[in-house]
């Protein structure tokens, strides 16, 4: 994991700040959902791409009932 230098405090409502120049660097913009995970005790932020519950491709996704497919997978799930 790479140190950037920056330090932010969280606010009384859970929320930090990135600052705009990780966001330009890490494309990304208002509205823009990040997916939260846990390592040990730290948290990572990552950029959220819809993919595949099956084979995780992000490319042409297709959501059904709730999960996300690609057209491989569907295709192999009508042939079932």
């Amino acid at each position: 994991m790479k140190s950037t230098g920056i330090v932010r405090k969280v606010d009384e409502l859970g929320r930090i700040v990135l600052p705009i120049e990780m966001r330009r660097t890490l494309d990304i913009g208002e509205k823009d959902a990040l997916e939260i995970y846990v390592e040990g005790s730290s948290v990572i932020l990552k950029k959220y791409k819809p993919s595949c519950i099956f084979c995780d491709s992000a490319k042409d996704i297709t959501t059904f009932k709730g999960k996300n497919v690609c057209p491989k997978c569907l295709k192999e799930l009508k042939n079932l």
